[in-house]
């Protein structure tokens, strides 16, 4: 699960960092709005944590444009702005939650899975296609309860393909998403990269489709 945390405070945004990561996320920090534009649009990020304080522009007016670039992906406001107006105007301009500083960092763990399940997984933290389990609580992949062993790549991109299970992941998307994680691949190491995790998973009521010219998608071959 890759998080994209928009926080100028260092501290704070090394914090986070630290403690995140040690609940299996994968972050990524932007200390101005205009910074995290170009990090949306040249990797894949799960989720945006976003300071409206930030030094380039009020981070509302970042949410704004994000929401007026059609940018499906939750959005939760961290901020030290603590009056009702705030938080309304917060939601209305588009976040999916909304956190006053200061914090308690278990709320706030507690406030990103929810974010997750409601987006992605419904109402629970395990996302089930065919005989596989995500569970995006413990970043984890099960093969019928049992932990499904994979390299990194097969892992990052099932992960992707169950978190949009049912829909077409075109293969810039996949590429952004493994350069959230310090990777680049062409598209043919794309396609090969597929095609291994088609091979692991072909028995176990789940397939990759290809559709062509979009991209690939994850579904099950049984009712899941």
């Amino acid at each position: 699960m890759n998080i994209l945390l928009i926080e100028d405070d260092e501290v704070l945004a090394d914090g986070l960092m630290h403690t995140l990561s040690k609940s299996g996320f994968r972050l990524s920090n932007a200390v101005t709005g205009a910074y995290a534009e170009q990090l949306l649009q040249a990797q894949g990020f799960d989720l945006v944590i976003l300071d409206l304080g930030l030094p380039d522009m009020d981070g509302l007016q970042l949410l704004r444009r994000l929401r007026n670039q059609k940018l499906a992906i939750p959005i939760l406001i961290l901020s030290a702005r603590d009056q009702m107006d705030d938080r309304i105007e917060g939601i209305s301009q588009g976040a999916d939650d909304y956190m006053i500083k200061p914090f308690e960092l278990r709320e706030l763990e507690a406030r990103i899975n929810a974010l997750i399940r409601r987006c992605y997984g419904g109402f629970t933290h395990m996302i089930e296609v065919g005989d596989l389990q995500l569970d995006t609580q413990n970043q984890q992949i099960l093969l019928n309860g049992e932990l499904f062993a994979l390299s990194a790549r097969e892992f990052a991109v099932l992960e992707l393909l169950m978190l949009k299970h049912g829909k077409v992941v075109a293969k810039d998307k996949i590429a952004q998403h493994l350069s959230s994680q310090g990777e680049y691949l062409a598209d043919n190491a794309i396609e090969v990269l597929i095609h291994r995790v088609r091979k692991r998973i072909e028995t176990h009521a789940v397939v990759i489709r290809t559709v062509r010219g979009l991209g690939y998608l994850l579904e099950g071959t049984i009712d899941d």
